[in-house]
């Protein structure tokens, strides 16, 4: 699936991974608008690895690219 595909989903909370990545990545999810120490937080996304937990995620031209994105439950 294209990113273009996987965009949509992600921002019904959905969690997607790349079927290219082999190593240590679970899910990648989108976190919605809200709100720290009373300041707007624009959306981003966080990845999830194992044993280390989230971090943000900000896809490179080849995750744009790639076409092997699939939907993880």
């Amino acid at each position: 699936m294209t990113f273009e595909k996987v965009l949509p989903l992600l921002k019904e909370g959905k969690k997607v991974i790349r079927e290219g990545w082999a190593g240590a990545e679970l899910y990648i999810k989108l976190v919605e608008e809200s709100t720290h120490d009373n300041e707007k937080l624009n959306p981003y996304f966080l990845i999830n690895v194992v044993g280390e937990g989230y971090t943000m995620f900000t896809p490179t031209v080849c995750d744009i690219l790639a076409e092997d994105w699939k939907v993880v439950e």
